[in-house]
């Protein structure tokens, strides 16, 4: 039973640290809304960034930060009721969950610490984002792999009876 939830622990605890860490780094380092360079010849498409968002991501739903408290508290158990009821195995599911989780409790802890979340990846043609954005998104796409990887590796394992249904025995029929 503790084996299955350190897949889990491992997964989340070691991402949320990475995103807490460059969070931090990014705090004390790079002023509010500016932005930083680490490949000037990739300035034009790749940037840190130092913003801040109240909302939900992408900005949208600004000074809704309470709503998302709740919305992550209420993701984090889902998350670990359905990781609960998981079979032996399955690592893959177990490693999206875990990575859905650590980007959950990321955003929930910039939220109860700072009142916002802290977003710095900055590639240019798509809004600014942070480590625990990239966990949920990683982590769902981790999901829909390991569910489409379940589902083909299910339709080839033959059928309990190796018998064609056309060759399958008659049943008398009573009269």
């Amino acid at each position: 039973m503790r084996r299955r939830w350190l897949l889990l622990v491992a997964v989340t605890v070691g991402a949320v640290l990475v995103d807490q860490v460059t969070k931090a780094l990014v705090i004390a380092y790079l002023p509010l809304n500016a932005e930083w360079a680490p490949i000037p010849a990739l300035s034009h498409l790749f940037a840190i960034t130092h913003t801040t968002n109240t909302g939900a991501v992408f900005g949208i739903f600004p000074d809704a930060g309470a709503v998302f408290l709740v919305i992550a508290l209420v993701v984090v158990g889902l998350i670990i009721y359905f990781y609960r009821s998981l079979p032996d195995g399955g690592w893959l599911i177990r490693v999206a969950l875990g990575l859905q989780l650590a980007g959950a409790l990321g955003n929930f802890i910039d939220r109860v610490r700072l009142g916002h979340v802290v977003d710095f990846i900055h590639v240019k043609f798509w809004p600014v984002f942070n480590v625990a954005d990239s966990c949920i998104v990683i982590g769902v796409g981790v999901l829909v792999l390991a569910l489409f990887l379940d589902e083909r590796r299910e339709r080839r394992q033959p059928d309990d009876d190796p018998t064609p249904p056309d060759k399958q025995p008659s049943t008398p029929e009573i009269e």
